[in-house]
C-alpha cells in the first residue's frame, strides 16, 4: 500500500528532472521528465516508503544517514538538488504537500518556544561538540557563517575577512565605542573589532565550549582589556552599547520570541547607537524549519522570512538604516567547507563514526543546494534608535570594507 501511495505522492511532486527508485519488494519507480542527470536511488528497508508518505523531509535524511537509503555515486548534490528544484517550482501546491505544511505551521510556535533555559540547551546540541571538529572545516578564525565573496576565486580566509569588514564598516566603528556581540561564537568578530577598530568589545554566547575558547583567544591576543566573554541570555543584559552586532544568531531565536529581541537590542542600544543582524532569511512567504534539520542539527532553529524580521522590528520603533541581501555567498561559503570538511573525514571518523559523517555531510550539501535552488538567502540588517545615525549614502560602507586596508588603515579610518 505504501509504495503505491509513495509512487502517486511522488509523481505529483517529481515533475522535471529524471528519478528512478529500486524499491525493496523489486519495483522500480521513474519520476520526473527525463530532463537533467539521471538519478537513481536505492531503498533497503521495507518500512521506509510509509515514512517517507507520512513525513518525507525527516525520513529522507534519516535514511541517508542510516545508510537504507542509497544513491548511485553517491550523487547527494544531484539528487537534493533535483528535489530542492521541484519543490520550489510548485511542490507546495501539491495538495499533500500543503496539508503536511499546515499541520507543520500550526505546532511552530512550540517547537521555537525558546526560553533561556531551552535555548542553552538547543545551543549545547550543536555547538558545544568537540572543538576538533569546527578546526577540521572552517577557516583559521573559525567563522561559522557566511563568508562574503568580493571574487568567486576568494579563499574561505579572504571571504571571512571581507565579511568582517563589511559588518564592520556599517557599525560606522570609532575606537573607544562599546560593541555587544550577541552570540560571538569563538570570538572572531570581537576579536577583530577590537584589534582593527579600537572598540571594547563584550560577547555574549550560551555555549561553555565557544565561551572558554573565545576568552583564552582574548588573551592569547593581548586583548583582555578590551575584549570580555560573558556565558549570559542576551535577554538578561542590562546597560547600554554603542553599537551591537550579531551573526549567525536570529536564526535561533524563534518567532514568538521576535517582539522580545528587537525590543531588547532598542534597550541595549545607545541613542544614537548602530546595530547590524546578519541572519539567514528566506526570500519566500513564512513557513517551518525541515524536520530534519530541526531534530538533528539546529534544534529550535528557523529561518526568518523578511516579513517577519520586518514586522517585529517597526513594533520594537528601531529605524531600518539599511536593508541587504546575499544570494550566493552561502552556497560558495559551504562550497568550502564541505571540501575541507571531506579531506579531513578520517579525523572526523576518529572524533565520532561513520553515521556522523553521513549526517554532517548531508546537512552541508542540503544547506549548499537549498541556497542554490531554494529560497534561501542572508539578510543584513542595520537598525538605529535615530534616522540620522549613519550617514545618507552607502558610499561609507563601500569604502570602509575595502579589502586592501590594513590594520593601520582602518584605525585611522575609524578615527576620522
Amino acid at each position: 500500500m505504501w509504495t503505491t501511495i509513495l509512487n502517486k505522492m511522488l509523481g505529483q511532486l517529481i515533475r522535471r528532472g529524471d528519478l528512478t527508485i529500486h524499491l525493496p519488494d523489486g519495483t522500480v519507480q521513474k519520476h520526473g521528465d527525463g530532463t537533467g542527470n539521471a538519478i537513481t536511488v536505492r531503498v533497503t528497508d521495507p518500512d521506509l516508503p510509509g515514512r517517507m508518505a507520512r513525513n518525507p523531509d525527516l525520513a529522507l535524511g534519516e535514511a541517508y544517514v542510516d545508510g537504507t537509503l542509497t544513491i548511485d555515486h553517491d550523487d547527494l548534490h544531484g539528487f537534493l538538488a533535483l528535489v530542492i528544484a521541484n519543490t520550489k517550482g510548485g511542490g507546495a501546491q501539491v495538495w499533500w504537500r500543503r496539508m503536511q505544511n499546515a499541520a507543520k505551521v500550526m505546532l511552530r510556535s512550540v517547537g521555537q518556544f525558546n526560553t533561556a533555559k531551552r535555548s542553552a540547551a538547543n545551543v549545547e546540541h550543536h555547538y558545544d561538540l568537540s572543538g576538533e571538529l569546527y578546526d577540521l572545516f572552517l577557516d583559521e578564525d573559525r567563522q561559522y557563517s557566511c563568508g562574503y565573496f568580493i571574487h568567486p576565486e576568494d579563499t574561505l580566509e579572504q571571504a571571512q575577512i571581507q565579511k568582517k569588514a563589511h559588518i564592520a564598516a556599517k557599525l560606522c566603528l570609532k575606537p573607544g565605542m562599546t560593541v555587544l556581540d550577541i552570540g560571538s561564537g569563538w570570538g572572531g568578530m570581537a576579536i577583530t573589532l577590537a584589534r582593527d577598530y579600537g572598540a571594547k568589545v563584550l560577547g555574549v554566547t550560551l555555549s561553555q565550549e565557544q565561551h572558554k575558547v573565545a576568552t583564552q583567544r582574548a588573551a592569547d591576543a593581548g586583548l583582555s582589556d578590551r575584549v570580555s566573554f560573558q556565558l549570559i541570555d542576551y535577554r538578561h543584559l542590562k546597560g547600554q552599547f554603542d553599537r551591537i552586532v550579531s551573526v549567525g544568531m536570529f536564526e535561533h531565536v524563534g518567532v514568538p520570541h521576535y517582539g522580545e529581541y528587537f525590543a531588547q537590542v532598542k534597550t541595549l542600544l545607545a541613542p544614537d547607537g548602530v546595530a547590524l543582524i546578519h541572519t539567514i532569511g528566506r526570500a519566500a512567504p513564512p513557513s517551518t524549519t525541515n524536520p530534519w534539520i530541526a531534530k538533528h542539527i539546529f534544534p529550535g532553529g528557523y529561518v526568518p522570512a523578511l516579513s517577519e524580521m520586518s514586522a517585529a522590528m517597526e513594533k520594537s520603533g528601531l529605524w531600518p538604516t539599511d536593508v541587504e541581501v546575499w544570494r550566493l555567498h552561502y552556497a560558495q561559503t559551504l562550497v568550502h567547507w564541505l571540501q575541507r570538511f571531506d579531506a579531513n573525514i578520517d579525523k572526523v571518523r576518529a572524533l565520532y563514526d561513520d553515521r556522523f559523517c553521513r549526517m554532517w555531510r548531508y546537512y552541508l550539501i542540503a544547506s549548499e543546494m537549498t541556497f542554490r535552488e531554494g529560497r534561501q538567502c542572508v539578510f543584513q540588517m542595520q537598525l538605529a534608535r535615530r534616522q540620522d545615525a549613519v550617514p545618507l549614502t552607502r558610499d561609507y560602507i563601500t569604502e570602509g570594507s575595502r579589502p586592501d586596508l590594513t590594520d593601520k588603515d582602518r584605525w585611522d579610518q575609524a578615527a576620522q
